[in-house]
């Protein structure tokens, strides 16, 4: 070996027990299609995320009104707040 080389890495994979099982797939696991399995299971956990949101705006009820003019995100989607900010508009430009 030349000085100017420089030899990197731990080495070659040690020897492990074949019939150790694992859900995370065991020693030096890649699966083959890892990708599309993670953009699968991605994709299911925002689809049943949204479908919670959408339960829960439809289910939302509040007493009292955010102030008009102050951030408050439930506004875009929460039904009640729509209808009321609506009614509000409609009594101003009357």
């Amino acid at each position: 070996m030349r000085p100017t080389q420089i030899r990197q890495g731990g080495g070659g994979k040690i020897p492990y027990p074949k019939h150790v099982w694992s859900p995370a797939g065991g020693w030096y696991s890649q699966p083959a299609n890892w990708k599309t399995n993670t953009a699968i299971m991605g994709a299911a956990i925002v689809g049943i995320c949204l479908m919670i949101g959408s339960v829960s705006a439809e289910r939302e009820h509040r007493n009292k009104m955010p102030d008009p003019n102050r951030f408050f995100p439930s506004r875009w989607w929460s039904k009640q707040i729509v209808e009321h900010e609506k009614a509000q508009k409609a009594s101003e430009s009357s």
